[in-house]
Protein backbone atom coordinates (compact mmCIF):
# COMPACT_ATOMS: atom_id res chain seq x y z
CA UNK A 1 0.00 0.00 0.00
CA UNK A 2 1.22 3.52 -0.97
CA UNK A 3 1.64 5.75 2.07
CA UNK A 4 1.60 9.86 1.85
CA UNK A 5 1.39 12.43 4.45
CA UNK A 6 -1.36 14.22 2.81
CA UNK A 7 -3.89 12.64 0.32
CA UNK A 8 -6.05 15.76 -0.81
CA UNK A 9 -9.18 14.69 -2.81
CA UNK A 10 -9.71 17.56 -5.67
CA UNK A 11 -7.05 18.75 -7.98
CA UNK A 12 -8.81 22.41 -8.64
CA UNK A 13 -7.51 25.33 -7.34
CA UNK A 14 -7.77 24.94 -3.95
CA UNK A 15 -6.78 21.39 -3.69
CA UNK A 16 -3.55 22.10 -5.30
CA UNK A 17 -3.16 25.50 -3.23
CA UNK A 18 -3.17 23.46 -0.85
CA UNK A 19 -1.26 20.66 -1.78
CA UNK A 20 1.86 23.41 -2.72
CA UNK A 21 1.42 24.93 0.85
CA UNK A 22 2.19 21.41 2.38
CA UNK A 23 4.87 20.76 0.62
CA UNK A 24 6.66 23.97 1.43
CA UNK A 25 6.76 22.13 4.83
CA UNK A 26 8.16 19.35 3.48
CA UNK A 27 5.25 17.07 3.54
CA UNK A 28 5.19 14.23 1.13
CA UNK A 29 1.47 14.87 -0.65
CA UNK A 30 -0.72 13.62 -3.17
CA UNK A 31 -3.69 15.33 -5.08
CA UNK A 32 -6.09 12.93 -6.63
CA UNK A 33 -8.53 13.95 -9.55
CA UNK A 34 -11.60 12.47 -10.83
CA UNK A 35 -10.19 13.98 -14.44
CA UNK A 36 -7.59 16.64 -15.80
CA UNK A 37 -6.48 19.25 -12.73
CA UNK A 38 -8.08 21.99 -13.15
CA UNK A 39 -10.75 21.48 -15.44
CA UNK A 40 -14.14 22.21 -12.90
CA UNK A 41 -14.86 25.12 -11.68
CA UNK A 42 -11.20 26.35 -11.48
CA UNK A 43 -10.94 26.34 -15.67
CA UNK A 44 -14.48 28.15 -15.66
CA UNK A 45 -14.09 30.97 -13.29
CA UNK A 46 -13.98 34.50 -14.14
CA UNK A 47 -11.06 35.81 -11.65
CA UNK A 48 -12.76 38.58 -9.96
CA UNK A 49 -10.79 39.42 -6.74
CA UNK A 50 -13.69 41.45 -4.39
CA UNK A 51 -14.11 40.60 -1.17
CA UNK A 52 -17.47 42.32 -1.01
CA UNK A 53 -20.67 40.52 -0.20
CA UNK A 54 -23.12 39.68 -2.95
CA UNK A 55 -25.90 39.77 -0.37
CA UNK A 56 -26.20 39.56 3.41
CA UNK A 57 -26.10 36.41 3.73
CA UNK A 58 -22.32 36.76 2.60
CA UNK A 59 -21.33 39.09 5.42
CA UNK A 60 -20.08 36.10 7.67
CA UNK A 61 -17.42 35.41 4.76
CA UNK A 62 -16.19 39.46 4.00
CA UNK A 63 -13.48 38.81 7.03
CA UNK A 64 -12.14 35.70 5.10
CA UNK A 65 -12.33 37.18 1.95
CA UNK A 66 -10.43 40.61 3.02
CA UNK A 67 -7.52 38.45 4.65
CA UNK A 68 -7.27 36.52 1.91
CA UNK A 69 -6.93 39.57 -1.05
CA UNK A 70 -4.41 40.69 1.82
CA UNK A 71 -2.05 38.11 0.94
CA UNK A 72 -2.69 37.45 -2.25
CA UNK A 73 0.36 39.42 -3.42
CA UNK A 74 2.21 36.74 -1.25
CA UNK A 75 1.01 33.87 -2.46
CA UNK A 76 1.12 34.83 -6.61
CA UNK A 77 5.03 35.47 -6.12
CA UNK A 78 5.37 32.75 -4.64
CA UNK A 79 3.93 30.63 -7.39
CA UNK A 80 5.30 32.35 -10.11
CA UNK A 81 8.38 32.29 -8.29
CA UNK A 82 7.67 28.37 -7.60
CA UNK A 83 6.64 27.80 -11.16
CA UNK A 84 8.36 30.56 -13.51
CA UNK A 85 5.20 31.22 -15.03
CA UNK A 86 2.64 34.33 -14.14
CA UNK A 87 -0.45 34.32 -13.36
CA UNK A 88 -2.50 37.37 -14.89
CA UNK A 89 -2.88 38.97 -11.95
CA UNK A 90 -3.75 42.74 -11.60
CA UNK A 91 -4.74 45.10 -8.85
CA UNK A 92 -6.07 48.31 -10.69
CA UNK A 93 -9.67 48.69 -8.59
CA UNK A 94 -12.86 48.09 -10.08
CA UNK A 95 -16.06 50.16 -11.08
CA UNK A 96 -19.83 49.51 -9.31
CA UNK A 97 -21.75 50.99 -11.89
CA UNK A 98 -25.11 52.01 -11.41
CA UNK A 99 -28.00 52.05 -14.43
CA UNK A 100 -31.25 53.09 -13.06
CA UNK A 101 -32.22 56.53 -12.33
CA UNK A 102 -32.28 56.12 -8.38
CA UNK A 103 -28.70 54.96 -8.81
CA UNK A 104 -26.91 57.90 -6.22
CA UNK A 105 -29.27 56.48 -3.71
CA UNK A 106 -28.30 53.04 -4.31
CA UNK A 107 -24.08 53.74 -4.56
CA UNK A 108 -24.18 55.48 -1.36
CA UNK A 109 -25.51 52.54 0.67
CA UNK A 110 -23.40 50.47 -0.84
CA UNK A 111 -20.27 52.90 -0.33
CA UNK A 112 -21.56 53.15 3.67
CA UNK A 113 -21.61 49.11 3.99
CA UNK A 114 -18.47 48.78 2.41
CA UNK A 115 -17.04 51.27 5.23
CA UNK A 116 -18.75 49.39 7.89
CA UNK A 117 -16.92 46.26 6.32
CA UNK A 118 -13.93 47.87 6.69
CA UNK A 119 -13.72 47.81 2.44
CA UNK A 120 -12.47 50.51 0.81
CA UNK A 121 -15.10 52.28 -1.76
CA UNK A 122 -15.44 55.60 -2.66
CA UNK A 123 -18.16 57.53 -4.32
CA UNK A 124 -17.02 59.19 -7.85
CA UNK A 125 -18.17 61.32 -10.57
CA UNK A 126 -19.37 60.25 -14.02
CA UNK A 127 -16.69 62.54 -15.41
CA UNK A 128 -13.65 61.11 -13.04
CA UNK A 129 -15.49 57.48 -13.92
CA UNK A 130 -14.96 57.74 -17.60
CA UNK A 131 -11.68 58.83 -16.96
CA UNK A 132 -11.02 55.89 -14.98
CA UNK A 133 -13.05 53.79 -17.97
CA UNK A 134 -13.34 55.78 -21.12
CA UNK A 135 -15.92 52.47 -22.78
CA UNK A 136 -18.37 52.92 -19.63
CA UNK A 137 -21.81 53.70 -20.71
CA UNK A 138 -22.94 57.45 -20.83
CA UNK A 139 -25.99 56.98 -19.52
CA UNK A 140 -24.97 55.45 -16.40
CA UNK A 141 -26.52 57.04 -13.23
CA UNK A 142 -23.76 56.67 -10.52
CA UNK A 143 -20.37 54.81 -10.16
CA UNK A 144 -18.73 53.85 -7.14
CA UNK A 145 -14.81 52.84 -7.24
CA UNK A 146 -13.49 50.10 -4.96
CA UNK A 147 -9.86 50.66 -5.29
CA UNK A 148 -8.58 47.30 -3.45
CA UNK A 149 -9.99 45.14 -5.66
CA UNK A 150 -8.65 43.16 -9.05
CA UNK A 151 -8.53 40.15 -10.97
CA UNK A 152 -6.65 37.00 -11.70
CA UNK A 153 -6.57 34.74 -14.86
CA UNK A 154 -7.59 31.59 -13.23
CA UNK A 155 -7.04 29.16 -15.87
CA UNK A 156 -3.26 30.51 -15.82
CA UNK A 157 -2.94 30.75 -12.33
CA UNK A 158 -4.28 27.00 -12.28
CA UNK A 159 -1.62 25.85 -14.57
CA UNK A 160 1.41 28.25 -12.58
CA UNK A 161 -0.49 26.27 -9.05
CA UNK A 162 0.11 22.44 -10.55
CA UNK A 163 3.81 23.52 -12.38
CA UNK A 164 4.81 24.72 -8.42
CA UNK A 165 3.11 21.75 -6.66
CA UNK A 166 4.94 19.87 -9.01
CA UNK A 167 8.56 21.07 -8.76
CA UNK A 168 8.03 21.04 -4.87
CA UNK A 169 7.48 17.42 -5.02
CA UNK A 170 3.81 17.01 -4.78
CA UNK A 171 2.65 13.91 -7.30
CA UNK A 172 -1.00 15.38 -8.79
CA UNK A 173 -2.75 12.28 -10.68
CA UNK A 174 -5.46 12.92 -13.37
CA UNK A 175 -8.02 10.34 -13.92
CA UNK A 176 -7.86 8.71 -10.33
CA UNK A 177 -11.20 9.32 -8.68
CA UNK A 178 -10.90 8.83 -4.58
CA UNK A 179 -14.33 6.87 -4.51
CA UNK A 180 -14.26 6.18 -0.42
CA UNK A 181 -12.18 7.12 3.02
CA UNK A 182 -10.30 3.87 4.78
CA UNK A 183 -11.09 4.18 8.29
CA UNK A 184 -9.33 2.27 11.20
CA UNK A 185 -11.17 2.64 14.46
CA UNK A 186 -13.21 5.53 13.23
CA UNK A 187 -9.60 7.33 12.28
CA UNK A 188 -9.19 8.51 8.80
CA UNK A 189 -6.23 7.15 7.93
CA UNK A 190 -6.86 7.07 3.56
CA UNK A 191 -8.57 6.85 0.60
CA UNK A 192 -9.54 4.15 -1.86
CA UNK A 193 -9.16 5.10 -5.33
CA UNK A 194 -8.47 2.37 -7.67
CA UNK A 195 -6.31 0.91 -5.03
CA UNK A 196 -5.66 1.46 -1.39
CA UNK A 197 -3.85 4.69 -0.22
CA UNK A 198 -2.83 5.31 3.28
CA UNK A 199 -2.41 8.66 4.96
CA UNK A 200 -1.91 10.03 8.42
CA UNK A 201 -4.39 13.40 6.88
CA UNK A 202 -6.95 13.49 4.42
CA UNK A 203 -8.05 16.62 2.70
CA UNK A 204 -11.73 16.81 0.98
CA UNK A 205 -11.47 19.52 -1.61
CA UNK A 206 -12.95 17.53 -4.71
CA UNK A 207 -15.52 20.87 -5.27
CA UNK A 208 -19.34 20.26 -5.83
CA UNK A 209 -18.40 16.68 -6.50
CA UNK A 210 -17.43 16.40 -2.52
CA UNK A 211 -20.32 15.02 -1.47
CA UNK A 212 -19.98 11.72 -3.27
CA UNK A 213 -16.46 10.57 -2.19
CA UNK A 214 -18.28 9.26 1.26
CA UNK A 215 -21.15 8.95 3.40
CA UNK A 216 -21.70 8.74 7.12
CA UNK A 217 -22.16 5.78 7.64
CA UNK A 218 -24.38 6.04 10.77
CA UNK A 219 -26.94 8.42 9.25
CA UNK A 220 -25.77 7.85 4.91
CA UNK A 221 -25.57 12.00 4.78
CA UNK A 222 -22.74 13.18 3.21
CA UNK A 223 -19.69 14.70 4.96
CA UNK A 224 -20.18 17.71 3.14
CA UNK A 225 -24.01 18.71 1.61
CA UNK A 226 -22.29 20.57 -1.71
CA UNK A 227 -24.32 20.74 -4.62
CA UNK A 228 -23.41 22.16 -8.35
CA UNK A 229 -24.80 25.40 -9.70
CA UNK A 230 -24.06 26.42 -13.42
CA UNK A 231 -22.52 29.32 -14.21
CA UNK A 232 -22.39 30.17 -17.84
CA UNK A 233 -19.68 33.04 -19.31
CA UNK A 234 -18.54 34.47 -22.45
CA UNK A 235 -15.56 35.74 -23.65
CA UNK A 236 -15.53 38.87 -25.88
CA UNK A 237 -13.19 40.68 -28.52
CA UNK A 238 -13.31 43.91 -30.53
CA UNK A 239 -10.42 45.29 -32.42
CA UNK A 240 -9.07 48.75 -30.77
CA UNK A 241 -11.66 48.26 -27.65
CA UNK A 242 -9.35 47.80 -24.50
CA UNK A 243 -10.64 47.49 -21.00
CA UNK A 244 -8.52 48.42 -17.95
CA UNK A 245 -10.31 47.44 -14.71
CA UNK A 246 -13.43 44.84 -13.52
CA UNK A 247 -16.48 46.95 -14.28
CA UNK A 248 -19.74 45.48 -12.61
CA UNK A 249 -23.16 45.99 -11.56
CA UNK A 250 -25.88 43.83 -9.24
CA UNK A 251 -26.68 41.93 -12.61
CA UNK A 252 -22.96 41.04 -14.17
CA UNK A 253 -19.57 41.56 -14.76
CA UNK A 254 -17.20 42.32 -17.15
CA UNK A 255 -13.17 41.24 -16.71
CA UNK A 256 -10.56 42.47 -18.92
CA UNK A 257 -7.91 39.66 -20.02
CA UNK A 258 -3.89 40.33 -20.78
CA UNK A 259 -4.69 39.70 -24.58
CA UNK A 260 -7.27 42.13 -24.97
CA UNK A 261 -10.38 39.97 -24.20
CA UNK A 262 -13.19 40.69 -22.34
CA UNK A 263 -14.60 38.22 -20.07
CA UNK A 264 -18.61 39.16 -19.38
CA UNK A 265 -20.48 36.98 -16.88
CA UNK A 266 -22.58 35.20 -15.61
CA UNK A 267 -25.17 33.60 -14.80
CA UNK A 268 -26.41 31.48 -11.49
CA UNK A 269 -28.46 28.21 -12.33
CA UNK A 270 -29.65 25.26 -10.43
CA UNK A 271 -28.92 22.47 -13.44
CA UNK A 272 -28.03 19.04 -11.82
CA UNK A 273 -24.43 18.51 -13.02
CA UNK A 274 -25.01 19.56 -17.02
CA UNK A 275 -22.58 21.68 -18.26
CA UNK A 276 -23.77 23.56 -21.43
CA UNK A 277 -24.36 27.14 -23.21
CA UNK A 278 -27.70 27.73 -23.38
CA UNK A 279 -29.24 30.63 -25.68
CA UNK A 280 -31.37 32.06 -22.58
CA UNK A 281 -27.64 32.33 -20.23
CA UNK A 282 -26.35 34.20 -23.82
CA UNK A 283 -28.99 36.55 -23.84
CA UNK A 284 -28.40 37.28 -19.80
CA UNK A 285 -24.83 37.95 -20.35
CA UNK A 286 -24.42 39.81 -23.35
CA UNK A 287 -27.50 42.16 -21.71
CA UNK A 288 -25.22 43.19 -18.91
CA UNK A 289 -22.21 43.51 -21.32
CA UNK A 290 -23.97 46.05 -23.79
CA UNK A 291 -25.64 47.81 -20.28
CA UNK A 292 -22.38 48.40 -19.00
CA UNK A 293 -19.97 48.83 -22.53
CA UNK A 294 -21.86 49.64 -25.47
CA UNK A 295 -18.92 49.31 -27.50
CA UNK A 296 -19.19 45.79 -26.98
CA UNK A 297 -21.57 45.31 -29.57
CA UNK A 298 -19.78 45.50 -32.17
CA UNK A 299 -17.52 42.71 -30.16
CA UNK A 300 -17.10 38.66 -31.56
CA UNK A 301 -17.95 36.12 -29.34
CA UNK A 302 -14.65 33.90 -29.24
CA UNK A 303 -15.48 31.63 -26.75
CA UNK A 304 -18.32 30.42 -24.47
CA UNK A 305 -18.51 28.14 -21.64
CA UNK A 306 -19.92 27.15 -18.44
CA UNK A 307 -18.70 25.71 -15.15
CA UNK A 308 -20.47 24.19 -12.24
CA UNK A 309 -19.24 26.00 -8.41
CA UNK A 310 -19.72 23.69 -5.64
CA UNK A 311 -22.62 25.19 -3.91
CA UNK A 312 -23.44 24.45 0.13
CA UNK A 313 -26.74 24.84 1.95
CA UNK A 314 -26.09 28.13 3.26
CA UNK A 315 -23.31 28.97 0.59
CA UNK A 316 -20.69 29.63 2.94
CA UNK A 317 -17.67 27.34 2.51
CA UNK A 318 -16.85 24.21 4.28
CA UNK A 319 -13.62 24.28 6.37
CA UNK A 320 -11.66 22.80 8.73
CA UNK A 321 -11.63 19.24 10.36
CA UNK A 322 -14.96 16.94 10.96
CA UNK A 323 -15.78 14.20 13.89
CA UNK A 324 -13.96 11.90 12.08
CA UNK A 325 -10.16 12.23 13.19
CA UNK A 326 -7.96 12.38 10.22
CA UNK A 327 -10.07 14.17 8.27
CA UNK A 328 -10.05 17.48 6.60
CA UNK A 329 -12.90 19.28 4.49
CA UNK A 330 -11.84 22.63 2.35
CA UNK A 331 -14.64 22.72 -0.33
CA UNK A 332 -18.35 25.06 -0.71
CA UNK A 333 -16.28 27.98 -1.81
CA UNK A 334 -18.84 28.67 -4.03
CA UNK A 335 -18.43 31.86 -6.16
CA UNK A 336 -14.96 32.97 -4.27
CA UNK A 337 -12.95 29.99 -4.93
CA UNK A 338 -10.02 31.86 -6.79
CA UNK A 339 -10.86 35.07 -4.13
CA UNK A 340 -10.15 32.61 -1.07
CA UNK A 341 -7.39 29.94 -2.26
CA UNK A 342 -4.37 31.77 -0.48
CA UNK A 343 -6.07 31.55 3.06
CA UNK A 344 -7.73 28.23 2.50
CA UNK A 345 -4.59 27.25 1.61
CA UNK A 346 -3.12 28.68 4.62
CA UNK A 347 -5.66 27.00 7.08
CA UNK A 348 -4.95 23.77 5.92
CA UNK A 349 -1.59 23.83 6.31
CA UNK A 350 -1.87 25.37 9.67
CA UNK A 351 -4.58 22.63 11.19
CA UNK A 352 -2.16 20.15 9.75
CA UNK A 353 1.39 21.40 10.62
CA UNK A 354 0.18 22.83 13.88
CA UNK A 355 -3.23 21.19 15.20
CA UNK A 356 -4.59 25.07 14.83
CA UNK A 357 -5.60 27.37 12.48
CA UNK A 358 -4.77 31.21 13.19
CA UNK A 359 -7.89 32.53 11.75
CA UNK A 360 -11.69 32.30 13.11
CA UNK A 361 -13.54 30.21 10.81
CA UNK A 362 -16.16 28.61 13.50
CA UNK A 363 -18.78 29.78 10.86
CA UNK A 364 -17.50 27.39 8.25
CA UNK A 365 -16.98 24.18 9.75
CA UNK A 366 -18.47 20.91 8.54
CA UNK A 367 -20.18 20.64 12.29
CA UNK A 368 -23.10 23.35 11.65
CA UNK A 369 -24.49 20.79 9.32
CA UNK A 370 -25.23 18.22 11.87
CA UNK A 371 -27.23 19.37 14.73
CA UNK A 372 -25.98 16.72 17.28
CA UNK A 373 -22.65 17.84 16.82
CA UNK A 374 -23.55 22.18 17.32
CA UNK A 375 -22.03 22.10 20.66
CA UNK A 376 -18.67 21.20 19.37
CA UNK A 377 -18.37 23.48 16.68
CA UNK A 378 -16.14 26.36 19.20
CA UNK A 379 -14.31 23.51 20.58
CA UNK A 380 -13.64 21.52 17.15
CA UNK A 381 -13.30 23.94 14.51
CA UNK A 382 -10.17 25.47 15.49
CA UNK A 383 -8.19 22.62 15.68
CA UNK A 384 -7.62 19.36 14.41
CA UNK A 385 -5.54 16.08 16.10
CA UNK A 386 -2.21 15.52 15.53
Amino acid sequence: METFDVVVIGGGLIGCSIAFELATKKLKVVVLDKQQPGREASWAAAGMLSPAPDSARDIPLVPLSRESLRIYPEFVRAIEQASGKRTGYAMNGALQIFAEPYGETERDEMVAEHKRLSLAAEPISIEAARAKEPSINPATHAVAFLPEEGSVEPRLLMDAVISAATRRGVEIRADCAATSLLRERGRCVGVCAGGKIAAKQVVLAAGCFSGAVDKDTNSSKPYVPTHPVRGQMLALKHQGFRLQRVLRSERGYLIPRADGRVVAGSTTEDAGFEKKVTAAGTRQILAVALELCPELGEAEIVEAWSGLRPGTPDALPILGPTEMEGLLVSTGHYRNGILLAPITARLVREWITTGRANFDVKSFSTLRFNRNQQESVSKNASTVQK
